[in-house]
């Protein structure tokens, strides 16, 4: 059967033939009534939620704590010594073309996402020299693959046959929750070390997939790292490269939807923490921030994995216990650290916008934000310098911070030794401890869109879905589901979402995957 012409449009928003459409379910296509929710978090999960219902005719009221939208992806504006104000944020984002619901969100405001640039490459470097790219490799599996292991130094032909091609069978098929049954009680490392990964290419499996979630691959579940293995190069024929925003995230992402927002109707409240949230005596809930109580039909819960945790340990009366007991034992993943620098002088002219590193202590990427962002860009051209951006993941909680920080730019100097004889005009260093732990074994205990409660939704990156979403793809289609879910309840038209294929894409090689299973 035929997609209708409205699926088929949007399927060509990516490249992928075998993207997974999961239809909105059918209603009015405007709410009667006038349905009220509080969106308690404003960040991507909260904004796709809000979104959807004001799109609708719901009555939204969003919540965020920080005087900025965008959580994760915020940022805020900061003062330099030279007196220049720019805007400051949590560190560098890929925006992947596998991203289809969080790329939804965005059309709504830039139809043509013509505020996102492609970078022309992702290299990864290891201390050793050995240097990766995806820029010539083809994008679709198993062509993917094959081109990458043929392209790539990291992998040599000996190293080959002293791996074990059945335990690695299951990065072949990756089905969503399937494999969390298979690899969720296994680390990401453990599982390597088990089909005997080449050890000169542990580096890209490690930096390139399980370090973006932010953890050390021995706490990291191995069905987390496969699931991004699908969803990134062996299930999915949108590639590797990705796009970034052109402009500074305030600018280019989240004013323009705040905006849209307000026009249809939605109050957006910036700066403004929710104390606690109670189930009101006939129904609804009482939202309490500052000297302020409202009363809602339905709330969603759009918080980091802390935030929801502190949230609901203020509200005694929301959920019932064993939501409660879920979500009390929800931990963040260890610290990480952002330190953004402002030189005197340029970085040299072929470097990438973006590099990837390994073996280099705790420096995990290096970004050159002049490369793209307008507002880097700018300053840049007007003192003749360059705009420089390191990441650090999963630091040691006990690691002296100040050290980190110094640590961080000798391994800057390390890679690109340019920088040696540039002076700091000005430096921030990001410390934070919010984003979700995946831990081994844990699936099962995260929380859920749906609670006991009809008019208690959760969304968010650390929420549960059996779709193959993560990272901020994850944010935006909880976002989606938990509006959805209240929108079905009303009777209401929702929105329909896109997926990468939820399961591998050649036939023998599923068979081949199921047999190593059982």
């Amino acid at each position: 059967m035929s997609r209708p012409a409205h699926h088929r449009s949007a399927a060509r928003r990516g490249r992928d033939r075998r993207a997974r459409v999961l239809p909105a379910h059918q209603g009015t296509r405007h709410a009667t009534g006038r349905h009220t929710v509080a969106v308690v978090g404003g960040g991507i999960a909260g904004l796709a939620a809000a979104t959807a219902l004001a799109e609708r005719g719901v009555a939204v009221t969003l919540y965020e704590r920080e005087p900025y939208l965008g959580g994760r992806a915020g940022g805020w504006p900061t003062r330099l010594r030279d007196g220049t104000t720019v805007t400051m944020s949590r560190g560098f984002h890929a925006f992947f073309r596998q991203y289809y619901n969080l790329r939804g969100l965005l059309r709504r405001t830039d139809p043509a996402l013509a505020r996102l640039a492609g970078l022309p490459d992702y290299p990864l470097l290891h201390a050793d020299g050995l240097r990766d790219s995806f820029r010539r490799v083809p994008r679709t599996p198993p062509w993917s693959a094959l081109g990458f292991a043929a392209l790539s130094p990291s992998f040599r032909m000996r190293d080959l046959p002293a791996m074990d091609p059945v335990r690695a069978l299951p990065l072949l098929d990756v089905r969503v929750p399937d494999v969390y049954r298979r690899l969720d009680d296994i680390s990401a490392y453990d599982f390597l070390e088990a089909i005997r990964f080449p050890a000169q290419a542990r580096h890209l499996a490690f930096e390139v997939f399980s370090r973006s979630f932010f953890a050390d691959p021995r706490q990291l579940s191995a069905a987390e790292m496969a699931l991004m293995f699908h969803i990134y190069f062996l299930g999915s024929a949108e590639g590797l490269l990705f796009d970034v925003p052109r402009s500074a995230y305030p600018a280019a992402l989240w004013e323009p939807l705040a905006g849209y927002l307000e026009r249809h109707g939605a109050e957006v409240r910036t700066s403004s923490p929710v104390e606690h949230v109670e189930p009101a005596d006939g129904g609804g809930f009482d939202v309490a921030g500052g000297r302020d109580e409202h009363r809602y039909d339905a709330v969603v819960l759009a918080l980091d994995a802390t935030g929801l945790r502190s949230l609901a340990a203020r509200s005694q009366r929301l959920g019932d216990p064993a939501w409660r007991r879920r979500v009390a034992r929800l931990r963040p993943a260890p610290p990480f650290l952002v330190t953004r620098l402002w030189l005197d002088r340029p970085v040299a002219p072929d470097r990438p916008g973006f590099l990837g590193t390994s073996g280099f202590g705790g420096l995990d990427n290096i970004s050159v934000l002049d490369r793209w962002e307008d507002e880097a860009a700018i300053w840049a051209a007007r003192t003749g310098g360059s705009v420089v951006e390191l990441h650090a993941y999963a630091v040691d909680p006990r690691a002296a911070r100040t050290a980190e920080q110094r640590h961080l730019v000798e391994q800057l100097h390390r890679v690109y030794p340019e920088t040696r004889a540039a002076t700091v005009v000005d430096a921030r260093h990001e410390w934070r401890e919010d984003c979700p732990l995946f831990p081994v074994g844990g699936y099962a205990d995260r929380p859920t869109v749906h609670t006991s409660d009809p008019g208690l939704l959760v969304a968010g990156d650390c929420v549960r879905t059996d779709l193959p979403v993560a990272l901020m793809e994850r944010a935006a289609t909880t976002g989606f589901l938990a509006a959805n879910a209240l929108l079905k309840r009303w009777g209401v038209r929702g929105q329909a979402l896109w997926t990468v294929p939820d399961r591998g894409r050649g036939a023998v090689l599923r068979k081949a995957a199921e047999w190593a299973s059982r």
